[in-house]
């Protein structure tokens, strides 16, 4: 139940995946917290961290000296990222991922993430500018190709195996898909079978069923959950003890998890400041509450503008909840 990473031991492998807006330094030491083998940060432009844009660190903040922890870069310009990396190595990141995976038309126009898949002579020369340009592992996340007829995600794997990418994780779709249909977890098996370093299983995995699935179809090594996490950060914990027997995690009901609620809450306003923080965390309030059962209680808790009322009716929520219960 170890991923090897070179140095880095990745136990247990279940990881959480990188999400835009989603997957920021709060989310992630919360997550940590519960249990999981490894957290990736947003992904950060390379561009945007040489230009010391503030949004960009805050972003990844990168997560340099925490535990477990991978710090994830796209890019086209080869000795851009080399640079980017370098810098982030310095800062303390234990692991480089690089974004060969993300669908956006904003991120695919400007020739990077999955538009890569389009151009593997171009990828490989940013695999390997990043991986001769630390001593830290580089993992690569991917999809399957660019569409269904030039599934090309073994042939980019071996490749970057060759290059000294440490690990793959494959989301189970093609760019052209996005996020619709469901992922194709077996044709991950293709990816596994093209090299010898770990392969991560990702798309669609959301509890210890789907986990179990994931793993079965493609012979992966290990999954990465993303929405699945979403408003329960105990997730991987739980899907690591039903597949590989760590301890389950204390999932706090109640009064308790009104308080890790408000707790993150908190966290996310130091992190981002008043009011950015208070736009940012709606998101994970309503997902907190479709979680608990408490629809009712939305409009109020992600309308209000001041943070004490906030936190006022999430803990008011939980207390009727338990009055009803």
């Amino acid at each position: 139940m170890t991923l090897t990473l070179g140095p880095i031991s990745v136990s247990p492998p279940v990881l959480l995946a990188p999400l835009a807006g989603i997957t920021d330094l709060p989310f992630r030491r919360l997550v940590g917290r519960f249990g999981a083998g490894l957290v990736v940060s947003e992904m950060v432009a390379s561009d945007e961290v040489l230009r010391a844009r503030p949004e960009a660190r805050a972003r990844a903040e990168l997560g340099f000296g925490e535990v477990a922890t991978s710090v994830q870069l796209a890019g086209r310009e080869p000795a851009l990222m080399a640079e980017a990396a370098r810098w982030c190595e310095g800062q303390g990141a234990q692991v480089i991922d690089i974004n060969m995976g993300c669908p956006s038309k904003r991120v695919t126009t400007g020739l990077c993430g999955s538009a890569l898949l389009r151009d593997l002579d171009l990828a490989l020369r940013l695999i390997e500018a990043v991986a001769t340009a630390v001593q830290v592992p580089v993992t690569l996340k991917t999809r399957l190709g660019w569409d269904d007829s030039d599934l090309n995600a073994p042939a980019l794997a071996k490749r970057a195996e060759a290059a000294g990418v440490r690990m793959v994780v494959i989301h189970g779709r093609t760019r052209c898909q996005f996020y619709k249909g469901r992922a194709d977890w077996a044709a991950i098996g293709a990816v596994k079978d093209a090299v010898s370093i770990p392969v991560v299983a990702n798309g669609d995995i959301v509890d210890a069923d789907t986990a179990r699935q994931a793993l079965a179809a493609s012979g992966a090594d290990g999954v990465m959950v993303g929405r699945g996490a979403q408003g329960a950060p105990w997730r991987l914990a739980e899907i690591a003890h039903a597949l590989h027997g760590t301890p389950a995690p204390a999932i706090p009901e109640g009064a308790d998890r009104a308080a890790l609620i408000v707790t993150h809450y908190e966290d996310m306003l130091g992190f981002y400041g008043r009011d950015l923080g208070l736009r940012c965390a709606r998101k994970h309030l309503g997902w907190y509450l479709d979680e608990a059962g408490l629809p009712q209680a939305r409009e109020a808790i992600l309308t209000a503008t001041d943070p004490a009322e906030v936190i006022r009716l999430v803990l008011a929520a939980f207390d009727d909840m338990e009055v009803a219960a």
